[in-house]
């Protein structure tokens, strides 16, 4: 018994210092700029909206909760902490992003190409999007970095990642993954 404990000690302390490195050498990227980062909006209680959802009515909508909201506020903080330099943050014009994006970042716009494509009455638009994001994404040049707020649905399409609640995705030009920093909620 005593030897599994300290296997599993051992385990622990091992892992976490190799996500330490991971977390450092992402974090360093990111200084170098000239990324793409997707970040899946913050905690938003349950999945998908309501059927008969406005996209100009918040109300109509799934939303951050007090978690989401202090999650927003800490993956804006994980940029500012680190001096990581952002030439331009754009958001889903869904409410959720919006607000992560408002909360982590304050000076932000919407796109349409970050929108959801989850619901039947948005799942048309998928094709288009992807192209306009990359037409978007192929005129990118800088040594700052791109921030896309947006949601699952598209960073799972562009990326073939699953991003859980405020992770944050990073990728080059070719929307190859470098690295992911989940911000706990």
């Amino acid at each position: 018994m005593k030897f599994l404990k300290f296997f599993i000690i051992i385990f622990i302390s091992l892992t976490s210092s190799i996500k330490a490195d991971l977390n450092k050498n992402l974090i360093n990227q990111l200084k170098d700029g000239g990324k793409l980062i997707f970040i899946r909006h913050a905690y938003a209680p349950g999945n998908g909206d309501p059927n008969n959802f406005n996209l100009n009515d918040c109300s109509t909508q799934r939303n951050l909760n007090s978690i989401g909201q202090k999650q927003a506020k800490d993956i804006g903080e994980f940029f500012r902490g680190n001096k990581i330099k952002i030439y331009k943050v754009l958001s889903s014009e869904w409410c959720r992003c919006k607000e992560t994006a408002d909360i982590a970042f304050k000076d932000f716009s919407t796109n349409s190409f970050l929108n959801s494509f989850y619901s039947p009455k948005y799942k048309k638009n998928k094709y288009k999007q992807i192209e306009e994001l990359n037409n978007y994404v192929k005129k990118f040049k800088s040594n700052k970095n791109l921030i896309f707020v947006t949601h699952y649905v598209l960073i799972s399409e562009v990326l073939n990642y699953g991003p859980s609640s405020g992770e944050i995705v990073v990728s080059d030009n070719n929307f190859n993954i470098v690295g992911t920093l989940e911000i706990d909620y």
